[in-house]
């Protein structure tokens, strides 16, 4: 006959991590890529996205359902204003949708477009990539400013410009992709600050405390998420494999909570569809607490805002 004790006796570590591997990594495992906080298994943020391949804007539940969507050609901004509507681009143009899908702002252009952000005098900002050209546009769709970054019939291609923020002190925060460097213009297109980037900077943000951050994505370089300070020094930094199983792959879209932690979107074009989670919020001290990674309906999210936190954008409540 078998001895149950000697036989438990003698397998008693394989027997442990088997157990510790079934109960313990099987299920933190499938919570880490479900597509739901890591903290809260019930579920997550509910939030508003962009999908530059699919060319589509969503709203996804807390549930991680998708709710409502748009078609927007590479779209890659985007914002929930106060009055509930989105704004975002539209490959060459811009538009504010309602949530009955009605369009009550439009702009088109023959450049293409990646930035857009509504003001606080109702006009809207918007980044015209190929022609270098920061611009405000009236709520009827008219240009009443044009800064031009760029000089006349000169086009700066595709990788000229990706997202581009308005300051509150009237200056330009701009991220030129193809050029790996972040500059800030003044309100007449002076150049007030260049930080050089290894890695195409795609998004940026200026901080409540002056420093300004920067995703960078693949481009000449492994992709990161960088904070400098007025000095262009970095003060804070995110590396491609820093977080346990979330590579980074391509770092576009960012939102920094008030409570101080960081939203991130991990694009995942470039033949990397599949391979690590669309967006993830983790703390300043790196520990990861929400993950949202169902590619079911999703293919390579570039912008996200959450719906779960107050503010309004327009008077640069929501650093996105």
């Amino acid at each position: 006959m078998f001895n149950l004790q000697q036989i438990i006796k003698s397998h008693k570590n394989q027997l442990l991590q088997f157990l510790f591997y079934r109960f313990w990594l099987l299920p933190t495992f499938f919570l880490a890529f479900s597509g739901f906080s890591q903290t809260n298994k019930t579920k997550g943020h509910p939030f508003v996205c962009t999908d530059y391949t699919q060319g589509k804007a969503f709203i996804v539940s807390a549930e991680g359902k998708a709710e409502w969507e748009y078609p927007a050609e590479n779209c890659n901004d985007i914002w929930v204003l106060p009055n509930g509507n989105l704004l975002f681009n539209t490959g060459h143009g811009v538009k504010e949708v309602t949530r009955k899908k009605e369009v009550v702002f439009s702009y088109e252009s023959k450049s293409e477009i990646y930035a857009c952000q509504r003001l606080s005098n109702g006009n809207t900002f918007i980044g015209e990539c190929n022609s270098g050209r920061l611009l405000e546009v009236n709520p009827e769709g008219k240009i009443v400013k044009t800064i031009k970054l760029l000089p006349d019939g000169v086009d700066g291609g595709h990788a000229f410009m990706r997202n581009a923020r308005k300051l509150k002190n009237g200056n330009f925060l701009v991220a030129h992709y193809g050029l790996d460097k972040v500059c800030e213009y003044d309100s007449a297109g002076n150049l007030v600050l260049e930080i050089p980037v290894k890695g195409g900077p795609h998004s940026v943000i200026r901080l409540p405390r002056g420093n300004t951050l920067i995703a960078c994505s693949d481009h000449n370089g492994d992709p990161q998420v960088i904070e400098v300070d007025k000095n262009r020094n970095i003060v804070w930094q995110l590396t491609k494999n820093e977080l346990p199983g979330i590579e980074l792959k391509f770092m576009t879209g960012m939102q920094c909570l008030p409570n101080g932690n960081l939203l991130l979107t991990n694009w995942l074009g470039h033949n990397q569809f599949g391979k690590a989670p669309h967006a993830f919020e983790i703390t300043r001290d790196k520990k990861v607490v929400w993950v949202f990674s169902d590619s079911s309906f999703l293919k390579t999210m570039s912008s996200i805002q959450l719906l779960d936190i107050p503010g309004d954008a327009i008077k640069g409540e929501i650093l996105h």
